[in-house]
C-alpha cells in the first residue's frame, strides 16, 4: 500500500486485483481473502476492499458464492496488455483476408480467438446461479424415484412441461396445457423439428426477417428450404412484402427482432394475423430474450393471439446458459404429433434431471429473482457499452438498445463491415458485421453484445473498434464499395 496514491485507494486496488488476475498471480477458481482479512492485511478501510470487490463482480471477475467465500470467476485483462508474440492460434494479419471468399471469412471471423468477445447472443455467463442449482439438484436427487432414471416421454419431463406451460401464461401471455408442451434442445432443434414437419406437409419455402438471423437461415437451409428475405423496418416485418413474396411461412423474432431490436408494432401484428387467416399462412415465432426488457414493457407473444398458425419457441440459453441446450416448442394441434414423433426419432427426448433441477428454480421463485438481478447486470453493462459508443464512435446509431443482449450500429459511409470486423478481430475484439444478417443491400455495421463482457472489456473493445474503423476509412478506395460480403445462403 505504500505505493498506492493519495486518495482513489479503492481504484488502486481494483487495479491490483486485476493485474493479478490478467497475469495468473491469481488463476480462476481461486478464494480471495474475506474483506475483513485483507483489509487487516493492507492496513485500510474494509470499505476500500469492498468497494474493489464490488467493481470485479460487476465486472464478472469475482463471483460472490456465499459463506464459501468469493471467488475468481473470468480471466481478466490489464489496462495495458503487453505485446504478446503471434502464435498459431492468434487472429491472422489483415492482410490474410484479402483476398479469401466470403464463405472463408466468415468462417474466420466465426472461429478465431479474441481477447474481448463482443458476440452478441450471450448473457453474462459469470451469473450463472451455481448454488441455487446445486440446492435444486440435491433435492431432486433426495426425492427422485429410481424409474425416474428410465427412458421417459420423449415431450419431456411431465413436471417441467407443467413448469413450462404456468411460465409462459405468466410471462407471455400464452395460454397451453402441459400436454402442448415439446421440451428440445434449444431453438436450433426446435427449428429443425419444424422444418420436417412442414416439409412433410408440403412445405418448401419459409420467408425469413432481413435484416434476421443468419443461424436460422443456416438451420433452414439445411433442410433445402427456400428463404426469400422480408424487410424490415421501424414498425418490424413488412406484411405486404410477405404477402407479394407468396411465401406459405414466415419465422419472426416478433418481441425484440434480431439484430436490429424493434418490435413488431400493433398495426403490423394485425395486418399479420389478417395475413394468416386470409392464406393459411404459417408462422414460426422465435421468442429468443423477450425476458430481457430494461425501458419498456413486455409485448405478448403472437402465439398468445394466433394459437392454430403459430409454432412458438423459446429456450433458456438467455435466462442461464447454452450450455444447458434445454427450451421449448408449441405447435399448432394439428401438428402437434408429428412434432412429438419427430423428436423421438431425433434424440428420444432430453435429459431429465436438467428439466427437474429447472422445474425447481421455476417453481420456487429462484429462476424469477435471478432475471431480477440479470437485469440490472445487463442493464448496466448495457449503457457502459452506449456511453462508449458515443465517446468513441459518436458517427454511430445505435438501434435495439430497450432490450435484450445487443446493440446494432450502423454507420453512414461506404466501407465493408466485414473489413470492419476483421481489422477489430486484429485488434483483438470479435464482433459481428450486420451484412451477415442481410440478404438485401444494407447499410454497413456492427451487430455487438454486451451482456457477457465486463464494463471495462465492452468500453475497450468499442475504442478498439474506433481504431479498426479509421483504418478501414484510411485505406478504402474512393470506388463505391458493395456491402454484401456475407456469406450465401438460398
Amino acid at each position: 500500500m505504500s505505493r498506492a496514491p493519495t486518495g482513489g485507494l479503492s481504484s488502486w486496488l481494483t487495479d491490483q486485483l486485476r493485474t493479478a488476475i490478467a497475469d495468473g498471480r491469481l488463476p480462476m477458481g481461486t478464494r480471495v481473502p474475506p474483506g475483513r482479512v485483507l483489509a487487516e492485511e493492507l492496513r485500510v478501510s474494509r470499505g476500500v476492499v469492498t468497494e474493489a470487490y464490488r467493481r470485479l463482480t460487476e465486472d464478472g471477475q469475482l463471483v460472490a458464492r456465499g459463506r464459501a467465500g468469493t471467488f475468481v470467476a473470468a480471466a481478466a485483462t490489464s489496462a495495458t496488455p503487453p505485446p504478446s508474440p503471434r502464435s498459431p492460434l492468434s487472429p491472422p494479419s489483415r492482410t490474410a483476408f484479402t483476398h479469401l471468399p466470403s464463405h472463408d471469412v466468415f468462417d474466420l471471423l466465426r472461429a478465431s480467438p479474441a481477447r474481448i468477445d463482443l458476440t452478441p447472443g450471450v448473457p453474462d455467463l459469470a451469473a450463472f446461479p451455481r448454488s441455487a442449482w446445486l440446492r435444486a439438484e440435491r433435492r431432486v436427487l433426495d426425492a427422485l424415484d429410481p424409474a425416474a432414471f428410465g427412458y421417459g416421454d420423449p415431450r419431456g419431463a411431465p413436471p417441467f412441461r407443467r413448469a413450462v406451460a404456468d411460465w409462459l401464461t405468466r410471462n407471455r401471455g400464452i395460454r397451453v396445457d402441459a400436454d402442448d408442451v415439446v421440451i428440445v434442445t434449444g431453438v436450433a432443434q426446435a427449428l429443425d423439428l419444424v422444418s420436417r414437419v412442414l416439409i412433410d406437409d408440403g412445405f418448401d419455402t419459409i420467408a425469413v426477417e432481413d435484416p434476421g438471423s443468419l443461424g436460422v437461415r443456416q438451420h433452414l437451409a439445411s433442410r433445402h428450404l427456400k428463404t426469400p428475405p422480408i424487410p424490415v423496418d421501424a414498425s418490424g416485418i413488412r406484411v405486404d412484402a410477405l404477402r407479394a413474396s407468396n411465401a406459405p411461412a414466415v419465422a419472426l423474432t416478433p418481441a425484440h427482432q434480431f439484430p436490429t431490436g424493434v418490435v413488431l408494432d400493433g398495426s403490423r401484428r394485425r395486418e399479420l394475423i389478417k395475413w394468416a387467416e386470409d392464406t393459411g399462412g404459417i408462422i414460426l415465432e422465435d421468442d429468443y430474450d423477450a425476458e430481457h426488457r430494461y425501458d419498456r414493457p413486455p409485448v405478448p407473444a403472437v402465439r398468445a393471439l394466433l394459437p392454430e398458425q403459430v409454432f412458438y419457441t423459446g429456450s433458456v440459453s438467455k435466462t442461464l446458459a447454452p450450455a444447458l441446450r434445454v427450451g421449448w416448442l408449441i405447435a399448432p394441434r394439428r401438428y402437434r404429433e408429428a412434432v412429438v414423433v419427430a423428436k423421438r426419432y431425433a434424440d428420444l427426448g432430453n435429459a431429465v434431471l436438467p428439466q427437474l433441477v429447472l422445474t425447481e428454480l421455476m417453481e420456487s421463485g429462484e429462476l424469477e429473482r435471478h432475471l431480477r438481478m440479470l437485469r440490472r447486470r445487463h442493464r448496466r453493462r448495457r449503457d457502459a457499452m452506449i456511453e462508449a459508443i458515443h465517446t468513441h464512435l459518436p458517427q454511430a446509431r445505435i438501434h435495439g438498445a430497450a432490450a435484450g443482449l445487443h446493440l446494432m450500429i450502423t454507420f453512414n459511409a461506404d466501407f465493408r463491415d466485414t473489413d470492419l470486423a476483421t481489422a477489430a478481430l486484429e485488434q483483438g475484439v470479435k464482433t459481428q458485421p450486420l451484412s451477415w444478417h442481410h440478404q438485401l443491400p444494407n447499410a454497413p455495421g456492427l451487430v455487438l453484445g454486451y451482456a457477457a463482457a465486463p464494463p471495462t472489456d465492452s468500453a475497450q473493445g468499442i475504442e478498439l473498434i474506433r481504431r479498426a474503423l479509421h483504418a478501414v476509412l484510411t485505406t478504402a478506395t474512393a470506388a463505391p464499395r458493395s456491402n454484401s460480403s456475407s456469406p450465401t445462403w438460398s
